[in-house]
């Protein structure tokens, strides 16, 4: 009678050992969302003031933290002008086609303050006739002082992005020159985008 309930014992006790270990596995398969600052992105571009504008759009990626050339970017960035990987090309000089499913959804709110995805219905894709971040002073993400020429960051605006393929990000834009100065002069070379990121790579609706 003591071998059995000391076989019952044994027993119990490797399948709550395994059931901890599994437990362990499965935190440490879901690393915690970090909030990553990417510095100094260039997006020039070509013409202005009068002339077509064109160049090269400067592609990112989140879930690799950098700039790519190939399909796997997620927001692309020339000039004042930010375009996702999803929806329609708009037409404009230089555009690259959207391949993936891509997305924005506009939150007002701290960095920080931002953890849960926005409802499916606040994201847009590009389309044909405007852009899911929208050009233009006051109209998406920055603000232009026609009397010190200076773009700023409008305070409080957080881009929730549907990759190309499907997963999370959130950014926000804290300079559009170089160094990111903190107080800008006509004379501070841009287009150089500073950003916070963060990006979720997990099945989850929250950073």
């Amino acid at each position: 009678m003591k071998t059995k309930f000391l076989k019952l014992s044994l027993l119990a006790l490797f399948i709550f050992t395994a059931s901890c270990s599994s437990d362990d596995d499965k935190k440490e398969e879901t690393p915690a969302v970090v909030t990553t600052k990417v510095s100094n992105l260039a997006a020039p571009q070509t013409g202005g003031q009068g002339q077509p504008v064109g160049g090269a759009f400067t592609k990112f990626s989140f879930s690799q933290n950098k700039v790519v050339t190939d399909n796997s970017w997620d927001v692309a960035f020339r000039g004042t002008t930010i375009i996702v990987n999803g929806g329609a090309k708009i037409g404009i000089n230089d555009e690259p086609e959207r391949t993936g499913t891509g997305a924005a959804s506009i939150v007002s709110g701290t960095f920080a303050s931002v953890t849960a995805f926005p409802a499916a219905s606040t994201f847009a894709q590009d389309g044909a006739t405007v852009y899911a971040i929208p050009t233009g002073s006051g109209k998406g993400w920055y603000s232009y002082n026609a009397e010190t020429h200076i773009i700023s960051p409008i305070a409080g605006k957080v881009f929730v992005i549907k990759t190309h393929d499907g997963k999370y990000a959130k950014f926000e834009i804290l300079s559009y020159y170089k160094d990111a100065p903190a107080a800008p002069t006509e004379t501070s070379v841009s287009p150089f985008y500073t950003f916070n990121f963060a990006y979720q790579a997990n099945s989850t609706t929250n950073f």
